[in-house]
């Protein structure tokens, strides 16, 4: 637990769970839930939404280590893919961030990379829970 909390999200879900409905208390975020595998792609899926927070989490401490570094990293991004499948006695997740760099040294690169998986706190949560996979998009 941090030292001190800086910020709290809250979001409710109700209905029929991962065919529910979820929404964070100031409304910004509120939408209807659909497992996909079933057909519905008209709606959200709880993994789509820990892909995009993955993915802005991880590309934030990227940007930090990197401005730690003196590295500019104009034109970068982070792709999150999250799978689900069976495990054990129930589902697991699956974690591919796949990382482009443009015009960064590969070896400086994968560095900063690392660095930035230490310090996410999605990276950090998920540390030895899931498997979490970095790749480096070479230009």
């Amino acid at each position: 637990m941090p030292d001190e909390i800086r910020y709290t999200a809250v979001a409710l879900a109700t209905g029929d769970g991962r065919n529910g409905h979820v929404a964070t208390d100031d409304k910004l975020l509120d939408l209807d839930l659909a497992v996909h595998e079933l057909g519905d792609v008209g709606h959200t899926n709880p993994e789509q939404l820990f892909a995009a927070g993955y993915a802005a989490c991880f590309h934030n401490s990227l940007r930090i280590v990197a401005r730690r570094a003196r590295v500019d990293l104009a034109g970068s991004a982070v792709h999150a893919q999250v799978g689900i499948g069976p495990e054990d006695i129930g589902y697991g997740l699956a974690v591919t961030l796949t990382v482009r760099l443009p015009g960064i040294d590969p070896a400086l690169a994968t560095g900063l990379m690392d660095l930035a998986h230490q310090v996410c706190p999605y990276s950090r949560a998920t540390r030895g829970n899931i498997s979490v996979d970095l790749l480096l998009v070479r230009e």
